[in-house]
């Protein structure tokens, strides 16, 4: 009878010991694989979920900066430049600019592509009585909000103020209502008739009195052709915070001029702003460690889990063989006594055995890794199984399953090989 006859036949009438012992290694190989690719699932993941709340957090950004800038619009002009030899103090007495500079400075910047402010609105401003009503009123030339050319998406933009036509005014609320006009009627200012071409909204300022009209019919009214005395703008929410930014950039245009700033409410609103991106942020923060602590803890469970099921196979394999052996003595005492040697004995066993692990790790290290893929939700792909395959640890499950098996039936092997069949033969008849 040969070894392989011998074999087949163990194989056959030992089937359950074999498959009980085979399904020990897998699992053990399972989880050297598939704790490893679920962990690469978890990264995965990790790294999806981080890309999608960071893009879900750019675009909650993108919209309250628009937000903001929507809020800023309608709040009106924050900033006013002036001549640099403006008295500041002397404005706040008279309530408007007294000295004066050529109307093309707001062109300069436009052109010069000033990327701290927006909507440059070039006035010319003074307090004056409408001999017509008896009113006193803030009397504004504007020519027109200036679209700021070199900056991309800033020339389109609507403007805050709307350009009066020729032969036009706007007037504020409290003018308008106090000489009891609306817009579409006519009013007669310095001896001319203009049609009223809108009345503004309540602003809460001195603009409530005002009246608007074309830049160069203020500018001969005042005797200053050429000359307005302020430029309004807006300044942007991306520079709110720093108005000495914003003044160095204008005086690379105009090395003659001073800013004056007036935005505590723009910039608590913009502090709000800023407060809900580093909340975003913190909270991101807080997610990124949070999926961390989470791998931590499974890395840790993966490597009590990998020894354990390891050790757990070891000791089955070695339970299963020592019953198989002890169970066999007779059939061996026969085998030995008709004349099959020791060596024949001890390779049967261990062949089994390595068979064993052949069988259990390469089923335990395709089971791991197609748990992973399924635990992973996606489209089962060679891309995607290259990426969660750690290949040392699929080769140490295929390769270490038959050297565990082998390394746990070993003694049982050498007892049933060291069998004497005189002793067994005489032990089974009595």
């Amino acid at each position: 009878m040969t070894l392989w006859t011998l074999w087949r036949r163990e194989l056959a009438a030992r089937a359950a010991s074999f498959w009980l012992a085979a399904v020990s290694v897998a699992v053990a190989a399972a989880v050297l694989t598939g704790g490893a690719g679920l962990l690469r699932v978890h990264d995965r993941r990790t790294e999806q979920h981080l890309a999608e709340k960071e893009a879900q957090t750019r675009a909650e950004m993108a919209r309250l900066q628009d937000d903001y800038r929507k809020i800023m619009k309608a709040m009106g002009y924050n900033v006013m430049i002036l001549p640099r030899d403006q008295d500041l103090a002397e404005m706040r007495r008279v309530g408007h600019p007294t000295t004066f500079m050529p109307d093309d400075y707001a062109d300069r910047l436009a052109q010069g592509g000033i990327e701290t402010l927006n909507h440059l609105l070039p006035i010319l401003q003074q307090w004056t009585v409408w001999p017509e009503t008896g009113e006193r009123i803030l009397l504004t030339g504007v020519r027109g909000q200036v679209p700021i050319t070199g900056v991309q998406g800033r020339g389109d933009r609507s403007p805050i103020f709307a350009p009066i036509p020729a032969g036009s005014v706007a007037m504020g609320r409290t003018i308008a209502e106090r000489v009891g006009v609306a817009a579409g009627e006519t009013v007669t200012l310095l001896g001319e008739s203009f049609r009223v071409e809108r009345v503004e909204r309540l602003r809460g300022s001195a603009d409530d009195l005002a009246v608007w009209v074309a830049m160069d019919k203020v500018q001969g009214w005042l005797g200053q052709p050429g000359r307005i005395n302020a430029i309004l703008a807006l300044e942007c929410v991306c520079h709110w915070d720093s108005v000495g930014q914003i003044a160095a950039e204008i005086s690379r245009f105009l090395p003659d001029v001073q800013v004056f700033e007036f935005t505590s409410l723009a910039k608590g609103r913009a502090d709000a702003r800023n407060r809900a991106a580093e909340a975003a942020r913190t909270a991101l923060e807080a997610e990124r460690e949070h999926r961390l602590r989470l791998r931590a803890e499974r890395e840790r469970l993966f490597a009590w889990a990998t020894p354990l099921a390891t050790v757990g196979a070891a000791l089955w394999v070695l339970i299963l063989s020592f019953s198989n052996v002890r169970a066999r003595r007779g059939e061996i005492g026969i085998l030995r006594a008709f004349g099959v040697r020791r060596n024949q004995i001890l390779l049967l066993f261990l062949a089994k055995a390595v068979l064993i692990g052949w069988t259990g790790g390469l089923a335990g290290a395709v089971g791991g890794v197609g748990m992973a893929v399924w635990s992973s939700g996606e489209g089962l792909s060679w891309t995607l199984i290259r990426t969660l395959v750690d290949p040392v640890r699929f080769m140490i499950a295929i390769f270490g399953g038959p050297v565990l098996s082998a390394a746990a039936a070993l003694g049982p092997a050498l007892i049933a090989a060291g069998q004497d069949p005189a002793d067994v033969l005489a032990e089974e008849s009595a």
